[in-house]
């Protein structure tokens, strides 16, 4: 059989925090990434509460799209594919953004539901991840995050849950440090958000997919998350240590911190209580960071395609 023409195609996760760009070259049974790029647009700040896109929160996101479709020109890209998530779904002017890319960049962008995003996590994770035992697979989005249950068969069930670090840190009036009367506020958020998800998924592995993830890698292993090869198993007594730090630390601590990425120094306290809670409530044992998600899942679909 010949092998068919390689493709280079891009697909754009519009995440209700960052906004990511990846590159690919794709054909029969072959994929290769070529070129990644993150902004920290904040699409959701100022509006994600009350269901619309703030307009200095628009400007940034059309100057992004703008960056990364002359990127793609840059590279010969021959098509793009623009997601939208949690900040885009609930937005009633959401269709501004969505007219301008197709419009004016001729970047078509669909807007998925929660459950269609935790699929393609999915499959993110799975081209990365062994699964052999009873898994969650997590997602913290700023907006909302996605569960995923699945064992060595396929995946058995998901949820997408209005629970995102930006949505909890502007009902706390974007706060600095988290007092206890936060820390209480963000538990009983979380439980209050439940889903009967969690009664019938009885789970020992943890796998966090990409983002505030990465962080707690870098964290533990003092070292760059590696964004390309397999998942990475961290020893979970050293995984809480680095939670319960986070969730004391002051604003100058986290700051100071090397291993904490720019974009998540002000919201990662928010994202270690959630794994916190995930961890004690499924009682896990083992947690692993994968490198790849939503976006990487989106190219193993166009790759199954073909």
């Amino acid at each position: 059989m010949v092998e068919k023409e390689l493709r280079r195609i891009a697909v754009i996760d519009l995440g209700t925090n960052t906004f990511n760009l990846l590159i690919a070259e794709i054909g029969l049974s072959r994929l290769e990434y070529i070129y990644s790029e993150k902004v920290a647009v904040l699409l959701g700040m100022g509006g994600i509460n009350d269901g619309f896109i703030a307009d200095d929160a628009m400007e940034r996101a059309k100057l992004t799209l703008l960056q990364f479709k002359l990127k793609c020109e840059e590279l010969s890209v021959q098509s793009i594919e623009g997601i939208g998530t949690s900040a885009l779904r609930e937005a009633r002017n959401s269709t501004v953004l969505v007219e301008y890319a197709l419009h004016s960049l001729r970047i078509p962008i669909s807007i998925i539901s929660g459950v269609d995003e935790a699929k393609l996590i999915y499959n993110g994770v799975r081209y990365c991840h062994l699964i052999t035992d009873a898994t969650l697979i997590m997602d913290i989005g700023g907006g909302s995050t996605e569960l995923i249950q699945a064992d060595q068969s396929g995946l058995i069930n998901a949820v997408s849950l209005d629970i995102g670090v930006s949505r909890i840190y502007q009902l706390l009036n974007k706060p600095e440090e988290y007092s206890l009367d936060d820390i209480k506020f963000i538990n009983a958020y979380l439980n209050k958000q439940e889903s009967s998800f969690f009664s019938s998924a009885n789970v020992s592995v943890l796998v966090g997919s990409s983002g505030s993830f990465e962080t707690i890698f870098e964290m533990v292993n003092k070292m760059e998350f590696p964004a390309t090869g397999n998942s990475f198993e961290l020893p979970l007594d050293l995984v809480m240590k680095e939670l319960n730090w986070l969730i004391s630390s002051t604003l100058e601590e986290r700051m100071n911190n090397e291993w904490i990425d720019s974009i998540r120094k002000k919201m990662m306290p928010i994202a270690a209580l959630k794994i916190k809670w995930i961890i004690e409530k499924m009682d896990i044992k083992q947690v692993f960071v994968s490198p790849y998600s939503l976006k990487e899942g989106v190219f193993m679909s166009n790759l199954d395609e073909i």
